[in-house]
């Protein structure tokens, strides 16, 4: 623990030896926040803060002091919050507005935690901040091809990468070197008559904001922050041999291979099989493994579908909280399917009607209950 101190100290001293620059002084307030969000997502925390400082011009555009938007993430679909309007690639473009800052960086991680398209980033390590960078602007995050480069050119230049290796228990340095910044910067503040009405608030009211609104997600949210960064937390790989050194295996008649999402076995089906087959093979009923699926009567078994052999879970994973509708061809099955979920959880935690189908920019909430945002 000492060495993990003196080594967040060394980081900040080096930051604080001198006057700061405006993209030192973003580094500094924002880092504490940067790791935590690495720590709950997954997104490395060089990458969330060259972001941040290229895409709010280090919190200083207008969308990042009038919208709390450090991310330039627009409205899309699944957004019903505050909302502002600017020109970017098209005139009057619609983009998130948050009440603090915090907020933004939290959804900047969930955005790209819950959308398929990204999905495929959470394979790189943490510390393979060039692979995040690439696969950003590969994902269609930006539209400028030079978009990787300035993301690379700030994590060095910054040494931002140290941050992605900061332990956890380490924040908490983070957050007393901010919290001495920003009081110095109050100092420093020009006094101005009837402040209490000024806009936006002072920096330590914002910080205090802050604070606060993230104590109450991870109350509310379900989220569990632990010392381990999640891996790849929507990667829904195709089925792995399980051998006899993994975590979980599981053995059934007939010696046949059978692997595990959520917990709950599976088998992938062959040519030729059907629901019936499989069935006998493992000693179920028909009616079972139909309903252990969301079925209610036998359909065409295409191989390699996914067949379960227990029922599913109430609800999916620890990291899995929700899943955002990118393609209008999935089926609310194909996605509890998908997660190991049961169908009749998600629809009472969604409120969904019988016959739903999903549409794009629908969010699925798979643990929790869904809760209405602003």
């Amino acid at each position: 623990m000492r060495r993990v101190i003196l080594l967040i100290t060394g980081m900040l001293c080096a930051v604080l030896s001198a006057a700061q620059t405006p993209i030192e002084d973003y580094v500094t307030r924002w880092a504490p926040v940067a790791v935590r969000e690495m720590y709950r997502s997954g997104v490395p925390a060089s990458v969330t803060l060259a972001q941040g400082i290229l895409e709010s011009r280090y919190g200083l555009s207008t969308l990042a002091t009038e919208g709390n938007n450090h991310f330039g993430i627009k409205c899309h679909k699944d957004w019903t919050g505050k909302r502002q309007y600017h020109d970017d690639d098209a005139k009057g473009e619609c983009f998130r507005v948050y009440d603090t800052a915090e907020e933004s960086f939290m959804d900047h991680s969930d955005f790209l935690r819950y959308r398929d398209r990204y999905k495929f980033l959470f394979d790189f390590e943490t510390t393979d901040y060039k692979s995040w960078a690439h696969g950003l602007k590969k994902a269609g995050y930006a539209t400028d091809p030079g978009y990787p480069g300035k993301l690379i050119k700030y994590i060095e230049d910054y040494r931002l990468y140290e941050y992605d290796t900061v332990p956890l228990s380490g924040t908490e340095a983070l957050e007393e070197k901010a919290e001495a910044a920003i009081e110095e910067a109050e100092k420093e503040r020009p006094v101005v008559k009837d402040e209490a009405r000024s806009e936006p608030k002072p920096a330590k009211k914002q910080a205090k904001a802050a604070k606060k609104a993230r104590k109450a997600k991870r109350k509310t949210s379900g989220d569990e922050i632990t010392g381990t960064i999640p891996k790849s937390p929507l990667s829904l790989e195709e089925p792995r041999r399980i051998d006899k050194n993994g975590l979980e295996e599981f053995r059934f008649s007939l010696s046949r291979e059978a692997y595990s999402k959520n917990g709950v076995p599976f088998v992938t089906s062959a040519e030729g099989e059907t629901y019936s087959s499989i069935a006998a093979r493992y000693g179920l009923f028909l009616k079972e493994i139909l309903k252990y699926n969301d079925l209610s009567a036998p359909e065409e078994l295409l191989p390699g579908t996914v067949v379960y052999l227990q029922a599913k879970k109430k609800q999916s994973e620890k990291g899995l909280d929700k899943f955002i509708v990118e393609d209008d061809s999935q089926s609310l099955r194909d996605i509890c399917q998908r997660f190991g979920v049961r169908m009749s959880s998600v629809m009472k935690m969604n409120g969904f009607h019988t016959g739903y189908q999903p549409g794009e920019g629908d969010t699925i909430v798979l643990r929790g209950k869904k809760r209405n945002r602003r």
